[in-house]
């Protein structure tokens, strides 16, 4: 089209169109829609704004429907993302009660209670007691609280091996892989969060711009 100029940034834009409005919604649709790598064709006329030539009405519509798509995919990743977070927030909670109903606990309670040496190894392993109600815990708590043999020689490990010299507690990992579980779920739903909002205000710039295509 005779006259028609290739705008792919905002600069350029006001270069080209001068007489242009500098503010106001279209503007920063543009702006958004140049920002995201959209590129634009119009061509001066007799009217405050110059003709737009591409994105026509229907390539527009054509984007904000990917848009859309888009962010259903996104919609539905953050809401598998804050469940696993969630899901992790609640681990140790949900264990705690848990352990209320499992007998093997309140054994532990009990010999917490009446046994002295059983108190001084339990201390000292930092029996995870509160994780029995979890099947990849309950067997060694189990065999802690039923096999002497079993419990001294965990004790001395703990005492004495260089794996546990910082942090002497048996389910460290537990609470590590928790931490590492919160920690990646979180880092995607913010990043998710960011994603969608970026498509909000894409798909609004469509919006405006589409209006600037239908004149």
């Amino acid at each position: 089209m005779v006259g028609q100029k290739v705008i792919s940034d905002y600069d350029n834009f006001k270069e080209k169109f001068p007489n242009a409005p500098l503010k106001g919604e279209r503007i920063v649709a543009i702006q958004v829609y140049l920002k995201h790598g959209g590129v634009i064709k119009a061509y001066e006329s007799e009217k405050e704004w110059p003709k737009l030539g591409y994105p026509n009405y229907f390539v527009l519509d054509k984007k904000i429907k990917e848009v859309r798509q888009k962010k259903e995919l996104y919609d539905k990743r953050l809401t598998d993302w804050n469940k696993q977070y969630n899901s992790a927030l609640k681990y140790h909670k949900n264990n705690q009660m848990k352990k209320l109903k499992e007998p093997l606990y309140w054994k532990h309670m009990a010999k917490m209670a009446t046994d002295k040496d059983y108190r001084k190894d339990s201390n000292t392993v930092k029996l995870p007691v509160h994780l029995v109600g979890d099947d990849k815990w309950k067997p060694m708590v189990k065999m802690f609280v039923n096999d002497l043999d079993y419990r001294k020689q965990l004790a001395e490990t703990v005492s004495t091996s260089i794996v546990y010299k910082k942090d002497k507690k048996v389910a460290r990992y537990a609470d590590e892989l928790k931490d590492f579980r919160m920690g990646v779920s979180d880092k995607q739903v913010k990043d998710l969060e960011k994603k969608l909002s970026a498509l909000d205000e894409l798909e609004k710039a469509l919006k405006e711009i589409q209006k600037w295509a239908k004149e």
